[in-house]
């Protein structure tokens, strides 16, 4: 199947969602919910209103600066844990404990240490990005060619030319990876942050705000333009993934 069919194939199934929905908001079949033209029509006015607009850039601000903060402290953290034996094998039961535990659980904690909003929620987004980024960074180093590293340790290279020169290299698009799987997750963490502990802006403000309200469209126009934002920096960053690292993917595909 060639990619313009089954981008047509999606947009008809999208289509056909959003028309049956519209049939069941107009029979009263899905309850005090808007009819989806409603909703939309409520989307497209929040594309100029400048009050939301405002609350989205509070949230990718905090998104953005967690991402870059999360980038330049776990990927080193990575490439030490996987170049140094002994630190990882050290480390490895502290990070096997705080990986699987769920960022919002850490929330009041967050509003404990931070008193201001913002920073508690740039600080879950740390936390939750870091940890694709660390495994990534890791497992990248896994797979760096043996043999590469033998050679260049044949020529007398030491061991931060060979992580400069062969291993980062090599990494790197496992890194890319781990970027992209963050980007996914920042705008839930921070989203949900401001549902729950609110503070001075934010889609999540937007939407308690709304839902206090009882502007159920507005609600849902948010959401949409929530679930826009994720849909399009995880488009942006797998484009970019693929332009960059194409070799990668092509060696990936000869190796299986």
């Amino acid at each position: 199947m060639t990619p313009a069919r089954r981008q047509a194939l999606g947009v008809a199934g999208v289509l056909g969602f959003l028309l049956l929905l519209e049939a069941a908001g107009r029979a009263g079949l899905i309850g005090v919910l808007p009819p989806v033209s409603a909703v939309l029509v409520t989307a497209a006015g929040l594309a100029v209103d400048g009050a939301f607009l405002s609350d989205v850039g509070v949230t990718l601000a905090a998104c953005a600066s967690g991402l870059l903060i999360a980038v330049v402290t776990a990927v080193p953290a990575g490439l030490l844990l996987g170049t140094v034996p002994a630190v990882e094998r050290s480390v490895r039961p502290l990070v096997e404990f705080l990986r699987p535990i769920p960022s919002l659980s850490l929330i009041p904690l967050a509003m404990f240490v931070w008193t201001d909003s913002q920073d508690a929620k740039t600080a879950l987004v740390v936390y939750t990005c870091s940890w694709p980024l660390l495994i990534n960074t890791m497992y990248g180093l896994a797979d760096v060619d043996p043999v590469a590293k033998d050679t260049m340790r044949g020529f007398g290279f030491g061991p931060l030319s060979i992580l400069w020169r062969v291993s980062l290299p090599s990494t790197a698009p496992f890194i890319a990876t781990g970027v992209r799987i963050a980007v996914s997750v920042t705008l839930i963490v921070a989203v949900s942050v401001e549902l729950i502990a609110g503070g001075a802006g934010g889609i999540g403000t937007f939407l308690v705000q709304a839902g206090s309200a009882n502007r159920v469209d507005r609600m849902l126009a948010a959401t949409i333009w929530a679930g826009a934002l994720g849909l399009g920096a995880n488009a942006l960053f797998t484009a970019a993934e693929r332009r960059l690292f194409g070799w990668h993917r092509a060696r990936a595909g000869e190796a299986t």
